[in-house]
């Protein structure tokens, strides 16, 4: 579905990512995992049209974007839900949703995947009135991942979905993502959490300082003991 290819950005003279290349396949939950400022968020900017790409190709089911309008490459199926959920605070559940639907039609089929939100989200549909920046943090990530379903993606970006969120709920939207995928949606995952990650994902990509160091199926770079040393806080013997 989605390949990025030899991608290269920069932020001034600052080279963020170092030539990276990725697959994500239709179906499966991808994670590309590493430090703080190990060029994690700036690969989902360079997808989204967020930040531009000086080399390198992002091709979509196909078809090139990179460089595209970020506006463009949301109608070509791509949501991300941002580091830091920014939702709107003074909307309400209910308005912050729709914004997710801003440029679809019918209201029939909005009205629908508003439902099915409400299903995932049963703590939204109790809060539908409430401004957004009355909820909590956990409720907050809810809504942001509810306003991304809403455009009806084919690929889901997630960066940093457990973020400054208490332990039981960073179990909790984990558990989410399961659900989500389970209903068929494609998902590349970015975070700092490497375990939760790698247990929720069929692929992953170790990133640092801008490269990809390492690759391969979710289960296996849990084991590996360079990522165990690195990112799940286990010494190796």
């Amino acid at each position: 579905m989605l390949e990025v290819s030899a991608l290269s950005v920069f932020y001034g003279g600052i080279h963020a990512l170092k030539e990276i290349s990725l697959s994500v396949p239709e179906g499966k939950v991808i994670t590309l995992i590493g430090a703080n400022g190990a060029g994690k968020s700036t690969a989902l900017r360079a997808i989204s049209g967020l930040a531009e790409v000086r080399r390198g190709k992002i091709y979509f089911r196909g078809q090139e974007i990179q460089n595209r309008p970020a506006h463009r490459i949301a109608r070509v199926g791509i949501a991300m839900v941002p580091e830091g959920r920014r939702i709107f605070v003074n909307l309400t559940v209910v308005e912050n949703l729709l914004m997710g639907a801003f440029s679809r039609k019918p209201e029939k089929e909005i009205r629908q995947d508003m439902e099915g939100v409400f299903k995932l989200f049963p703590r939204l549909q109790e809060r539908a009135k409430q401004k957004g920046g009355t909820l909590s943090g956990g409720e907050q990530q809810m809504l942001a991942l509810g306003r991304g379903l809403m455009s009806r993606p084919d690929l889901l970006m997630l960066d940093e979905p457990s973020l400054g969120l208490a332990p039981k709920l960073v179990h909790e939207v984990f558990g989410i993502i399961r659900s989500i995928h389970g209903k068929g949606m494609t998902i590349l995952l970015i975070e700092q959490n490497a375990m939760g990650a790698l247990a929720v994902a069929d692929y992953g990509y170790v990133l640092q300082s801008g490269r990809i160091t390492l690759e391969g199926k979710g289960g296996d770079l849990l084991q590996d003991p360079s990522v165990k040393e690195a990112y799940l806080g286990e010494a190796v013997k």
